[in-house]
């Protein structure tokens, strides 16, 4: 996968090729797998992505307890009319808890680009192919832009929260979901790009401090922020607001700030909320059951 936005920017300008183009000619290449191929299997990981939506177990709670039955309490609210959002945000806040919290809960997610920010894309695009009525092919091209994104983050800088924090999960998943959301309404390489750009930079500077160690606090809640600011990203972009940080500078910037936090607020358990006097007695609580 290229390690540069610019080049996906440059080729898509100089060949007329779309950003989706591109980037699944760059996993045919990786993988040695024919178009159809690259593309069937992204159908398979779209389709999960859905099945994790509708699979949801309003009723289950993770073997903590922390973590389950919040997706259940937005539905609630939706259904009673009460959100303050309108109902794409509604939507989208639904599903990126109802995702990650099946994470939590053991169940089968698809880890977009990881595990801890599984909710974020479902969220975004499930919600906004049933909004808009895009069709299924439409959403798969959308999923090859996303995981070009993460493929750049990747090589730039890091997908993981143990070396960058939790802006290298959720950040990174926001920034994705922003760039495909884009794709799917304008499909112009330097607009997707920057869509990713504004996302990246809302979130850059999150630390990941789960309690106990876990993925569930404050992990699946940051699932709902990231969706959505992914969301407004895709706004500011098509309204033709422009980060003035080029985005691929912006993932170097995003590097250099997970190489500068201590290891306390890189998944260690030991620093931001995982550190306050609450997070340390859940912590105990649940060790001291552990050891029963």
């Amino acid at each position: 996968m290229t390690d540069s936005l610019s080049y996906i920017i440059s080729e898509s300008e100089r060949s007329g090729r779309d950003f989706f183009d591109i980037v699944i000619e760059e996993d045919m290449k990786e993988t040695g797998k024919s178009r159809d191929e690259s593309f069937s299997d992204m159908r398979d990981m779209y389709r999960a992505m859905k099945d994790s939506i509708f699979n949801y177990n309003p009723e289950l709670k993770s073997h903590s307890g922390m973590t389950g039955t919040d997706g259940a309490k937005i539905t609630k609210r939706i259904t009673e009319g009460k959100m303050i959002c309108g109902p794409l945000i509604s939507k989208v806040m639904e599903r990126a808890l109802m995702v990650a919290e099946s994470n939590a809960c053991m169940k089968r997610i698809v880890a977009a680009p990881t595990a801890g920010s599984c909710g974020v894309m479902p969220a975004v695009l499930v919600t906004a192919e049933e909004t808009y009525d895009f069709d299924e092919d439409k959403m798969v091209e959308a999923l090859f832009v996303a995981g070009g994104i993460g493929g750049v983050i990747a090589c730039r800088a890091s997908l993981a929260g143990a070396t960058g924090g939790c802006q290298a999960e959720i950040g990174s998943a926001s920034a994705m979901a922003a760039g495909a959301l884009t794709f799917l309404f304008d499909n112009d390489a330097r607009k997707i790009a920057n869509s990713a750009a504004l996302a990246l930079k809302g979130l850059m500077g999150l630390v990941c401090d789960p309690v106990a160690g876990l993925v569930e606090v404050p992990c699946v809640k940051r699932n709902v922020i990231g969706a959505v600011n992914a969301v407004t990203c895709t706004d500011m972009t098509l309204a033709g607001i422009e980060s003035k940080i080029p985005p691929d500078e912006v993932i170097d910037a995003m590097r250099a700030v997970g190489r500068c936090m201590v290891p306390e607020l890189k998944e260690t358990g030991k620093g931001g909320l995982a550190g306050t006097l609450s997070g340390c007695r859940i912590r105990d609580e649940l060790k001291k059951g552990k050891e029963r």
